[in-house]
């Protein structure tokens, strides 16, 4: 049976004796618990972000100096003043990504065995070809980043063309070797994404935890699609944020299949389900149904053997755009959806629309796809700046006969203020959780102060109290100029009920990380975090921690990262595991909203016929922040490829 650690222990901590049934409690609770026990001392019995590791010398050609201070490249000779494996890796990648063609165990060995002797292997100029090739896969990449379509390579040639002869007429014939037709494009895309993949399954080998966020809203022309999303932590706290996989829901119909398509893209990246710790979602049916939700499905499977449960939280992934859903009370959002159409294309860029047009082509482009446009009309700013001009949207209406009833409707306009303003909150909410690298607590923080507000809006209401609602009372004022003045004009109740509605969804969404807040608050803050009030496997570490001035000063003046990268896991192993799970933790939706403004952008190009492989590749492409390998590209284009 389970009992508590002991008083002053929070509820979400249990030590477990044995036999114990976890059928019992919540798996958050096991979570929590599970969370903070004592990992194998063999995973972390070294230093591993500070101490010089042997298997750098062949993997990034560099030494241990004889002062033991930093790490010295043999190519360059430069120190590097930092001994942690994501800096030597960065300063390898960056300077002497040549040296990459060296593969063969035997040929690195003999490598770095001439490098110690100061025997510099020349460094092979590209030949014209190579140039030419590197050329084209970097005007790939371009289009790509810009959406283009792969027929637009031969118009970039023709441009370029015609450039030359008008100012380098000497130099046209540098064009010959650069093929940009629609196939050789498509190729090159489909070769920068197999680079970058290779790049990206040779760091989460490394990772010591890691956690999926799971997109299903993005909807290419008529087929629906899951962006998958990895962070993961290696053994130097350095994390990592990038796009595993794309899943196409039309293939992939059961939860079962897409749990099957998940797995298989794990076991591709060398990750274990046993080593993932959490779970972000967006909050669809297919998410996080209770009986038949691909999270259920997952956290089953990632049950690692010492019970360890997955955090799930699913109100980070487009917030605004699905929580519009449950404040728009009376269907406004449908309605002014068919109000722009009409400014579109009946409006004939009057200037008074101008604003809200740039605003929106700047989102989807001058075509008008009705989905991209209902989602951008659910955002708190594009409501607001359609609120502003609600009165010149009524004349327009006016001018060509089209019904304008709501603007006679009493309920409906107060409705209207109403979802602007909460809207508007929801958008503040949102941009704040697009700040990544802060870390899960950073972020939990700023939901735990939105559910204060909502508190405060839920009195204020109440009271008709309008301070923090300026388009409603805008809206109140002025029907009150012509109505009677004993008449009512809004029902508090109704406006309370959609804000009680709001804060149980925030309360589901985010409930397993109630369950760790202290875990949380330990991590962001141990120096002040009191021992008695922590479980007893962590006590004794925190308390020689919080005696240590050394990592006290460090922690003044680095950020999280860095202090808990620094920190020794052979002293400190229980803190240190958990700081690596922590931060694994999403903190932010940013490459999510980075992949969703790209669909969002280039949704004619990409509602072209593609197949699903280009189309992981130009989410990878958008998203990731790895660079190319561009001479492995022009080799392996030399060998094989067109």
């Amino acid at each position: 049976m389970c009992r508590r650690a002991e008083e002053g222990v929070w509820p979400s901590l249990l030590v477990f004796s044995s036999p114990c049934n976890l059928s019992e409690i919540g798996p958050s609770l096991v979570a929590s618990s599970k969370m903070w026990m004592t990992p194998k001392k063999s995973r972390m019995e070294v230093d591993e972000s500070r101490v010089f590791r042997p298997e750098w010398t062949q993997r990034y050609l560099v030494v241990e100096p004889p002062e033991g201070d930093g790490t010295l490249c043999l190519v360059c000779r430069r120190l590097i003043v930092a001994t942690r494996e994501r800096d030597v890796r960065r300063h390898y990648e960056a300077e002497h990504e040549y040296y990459e063609r060296y593969v063969a165990e035997g040929e690195r060995a003999a490598l770095v065995e001439r490098l110690r002797q100061g025997d510099l292997p020349a460094v092979t100029p590209l030949t014209t070809e190579e140039r030419a090739t590197r050329a084209g896969l970097g005007l790939a990449r371009l289009l790509a980043l810009k959406g283009r379509g792969w027929g637009e390579g031969d118009f970039v040639y023709q441009c370029m063309e015609v450039m030359l002869r008008e100012v380098l007429p000497d130099h046209v014939g540098v064009l010959e070797g650069i093929d940009l037709s629609p196939e050789i494009t498509g190729q090159r895309i489909l070769s920068i994404d197999r680079n970058l993949r290779r790049q990206l399954f040779n760091r989460t080998r490394d990772f010591k935890s890691y956690s999926l966020a799971l997109d299903d809203q993005a909807f290419v022309a008529y087929e629906n699609y899951l962006l998958v999303f990895i962070r993961g932590v290696g053994h130097d706290m350095e994390v990592q944020e990038e796009l595993l996989t794309v899943i196409n829901l039309t293939h992939h119909f059961s939860v079962g299949a897409l749990m099957a398509a998940i797995l298989d893209a794990l076991q591709t990246a060398g990750l274990s389900p046993q080593r993932m710790v959490g779970l972000t979602t967006t909050h669809t049916l297919r998410m996080i149904g209770e009986n038949s939700g691909l999270v259920s499905y997952m956290r089953e499977k990632a049950v690692s053997p010492n019970c360890w449960n997955v955090i799930h939280y699913s109100g980070f992934l487009h917030l605004e755009l699905l929580s519009s859903y449950d404040v728009d009370v009376n269907q406004i959002i449908n309605t002014i959806s068919e109000w722009i159409v009409l400014i579109k294309t009946r409006g004939v860029r009057r200037p008074e629309f101008q604003a809200l047009l740039t605003e929106s082509e700047s989102e989807h482009g001058e075509r008008v796809n009705g989905r991209c446009l209902n989602n951008w009309l659910r955002r708190g700013k594009t409501l607001k700046l359609v609120f502003s001009v609600r009165k010149e949207i009524e004349a327009f209406l006016v001018s060509i006969g089209a019904t304008t009833v709501h603007f006679t409707d009493k309920q409906w306009l107060c409705d209207f203020g109403f979802l602007v303003d909460i809207m508007d909150h929801l958008r503040e909410l949102s941009e704040e959780l697009r700040v990544s690298k802060v870390f899960a607590a950073a972020a939990f923080d700023h939901i735990c102060t939105f559910e204060v507000k909502l508190n405060l809006l839920q009195r204020h209401i109440e009271e008709k109290n309008l301070t923090h609602f300026a388009a409603f009372r805008e809206v109140v004022d002025e029907l009150k100029q012509h109505l009677k003045g004993d008449q009512k004009i809004f029902d508090p109740d109704r406006y309370q009920a959609v804000i009680s509605c709001l804060q149980e969804k925030f309360e589901k969404h985010f409930k397993d990380l109630r369950f760790i807040k202290k875990d949380l608050e330990l991590f962001s803050n141990p120096f002040n975090f009191k021992p008695e009030y922590a479980p007893i496997s962590v006590r004794m570490e925190l308390t020689k921690l919080q005696s240590n001035t050394n990592l006290w000063n460090e922690y003044r003046i680095k950020d999280l990262g860095q202090f808990y990268a620094g920190l020794s896991a052979e002293s400190y192993p229980v803190i240190k595991g958990v700081a690596c799970k922590v931060a694994s933790l999403f903190d932010s939706n940013q490459i999510c909203e980075k992949a969703f403004s790209y669909l969002t952008r280039n949704q004619h190009t990409l509602s072209q016929p593609l197949t699903d492989e280009h189309l992981q590749a130009l989410f990878r492409i958008a998203t990731t922040e790895m660079e190319p390998l561009w001479d492995d590209l022009v080799r392996g284009r030399n060998e094989s490829n067109p």
